[in-house]
């Protein structure tokens, strides 16, 4: 779905120093921005000359941020726990759900993320849940979610760990075993109902009857969407890429708290893209006690796939770039952590071909700096989604 809202009329963003996340050195080009894509790049463009000009002289340009990984829109600002919509506290299994219909645009959330560089994120259910729904990526400007939309299914929330056993511990779940039981029986039995509707083909005589929980697994079976996997120590890691396998479904593996402890193991699952975050809180319960700013470097180092993220609200949504400057810190590469927060989201989430790199085609999305983002007394100058400037000071 292309995105409609605040699109602008061409414009020429000319004399900055491009940081387009593909290349590790900046070059001082010119961008031709129209339909709210990037038409061109480079030295004296072919312009009219009656064309809007953005004077980027002396700032740095990036590509807007990519949060692969928050609940913004459903964990609102300001609201209390009474307010939330990104657990589902009835259900243990909710694959069910989308978070297309508890986003609220009207979250300050959003607003304090694009006017920090954030302009596409991925958002969706908590972690209460064994599975929880279905998560989408949305632009960070607008008033109705079905016009942010940049892909709305992009995966089935799945849980390991300590949030399912403490919130349905005295109703059907206490153990990390019992967790991993109720999603393999969630798999098994959606692909015993999708294999009946195939046999059935076509006569509703022989269909099984409509089951919305099984219906939302199938396109995580068929490989159209990956399990998005809830998991922070080591031995939850492993049990999400063990079911993974046994099921043979797509797999991203989301906070990775321990992965340093066992990077050496998942330098051998390389083809799965790994979120880490949220880094910038207190180690708040036991599964967490290894957290280390580290983590991300180290396992870009070993060639791991890897992204940095808020968990918004566990860490607020501007601070993304802030999360790679400490991640930098702690020995991350400069360039790989840009693009932790850039392209490596991007196509974490599989929308690389829309955003997170600045090149021909892809959609307007900018951020303007007076320096690096990574550090807290750079300011943001101007923020373009879509090729519309959305905040500028």
């Amino acid at each position: 779905m292309q995105n409609t809202e605040h699109t602008a009329a061409p414009l020429l963003v000319r004399g900055g120093r491009v940081h387009d996340a593909v290349h590790p050195e900046p070059q001082q080009i010119d961008l031709l921005l129209e339909n709210g894509r990037i038409v061109a790049m480079g030295h004296e463009l072919n312009v009219p000359a009656d064309i809007a000009v953005l004077d980027a002289a002396g700032l740095d340009i990036f590509p807007g941020f990519v949060d692969a990984h928050t609940h913004i829109g459903l964990d609102g600002y300001g609201i209390g726990y009474e307010g939330c919509d990104y657990n589902e506290m009835n259900d243990i299994w909710t694959p069910q759900l989308r978070a297309i219909d508890g986003i609220n645009p009207r979250d300050p959330s959003f607003a304090h993320a694009r006017e920090a560089g954030i302009t596409c994120v991925c958002t969706g259910p908590g972690s209460a849940n064994v599975l929880g729904g279905t998560f989408t990526a949305i632009k960070t400007v607008g008033e109705r979610v079905d016009n942010m939309i940049v892909k709305e299914a992009v995966a089935m929330k799945c849980a390991f760990g300590e949030n399912p056993k403490r919130c349905y511990k005295d109703k059907c779940d206490s153990t990390r075993m019992s967790t991993a039981a109720f999603l393999r029986g969630a798999l098994a039995s959606a692909r015993d109902y999708g294999a009946r509707k195939a046999a059935a083909n076509g006569d509703v005589t022989k269909m099984p009857a409509y089951n919305q929980k099984l219906e939302a697994l199938l396109p995580v079976l068929d490989h159209t969407i990956p399990l998005k996997a809830h998991a922070h120590q080591a031995n939850d890691i492993f049990t999400a890429i063990r079911i993974a396998k046994e099921f043979d479904v797509g797999l991203t593996l989301e906070h990775v708290t321990e992965g340093h402890l066992i990077v050496d193991e998942l330098a051998k699952e390389s083809n799965i893209p790994m979120a880490v975050g949220p880094s910038l809180t207190f180690a708040s319960k036991f599964e967490l006690q290894n957290k280390s700013w580290e983590t991300p470097g180290v396992l870009a180092k070993a060639g791991c796939h890897v992204s940095i993220i808020t968990d918004n609200s566990v860490i607020p949504q501007q601070y993304l770039p802030l999360c790679a400057g400490m991640a930098v810190k702690a020995g991350m590469d400069p360039f790989a952590a840009l693009q932790a927060i850039t392209i490596n989201p991007a196509k974490h989430i599989g929308i690389a071909d829309r955003v997170g790199s600045i090149e021909v085609g892809k959609d307007a999305d900018l951020v303007l700096t007076d320096g690096c983002p990574f550090e807290v007394m750079t300011n943001v100058k101007a923020v373009l989604i879509n090729g519309a400037v959305v905040s500028q000071k």
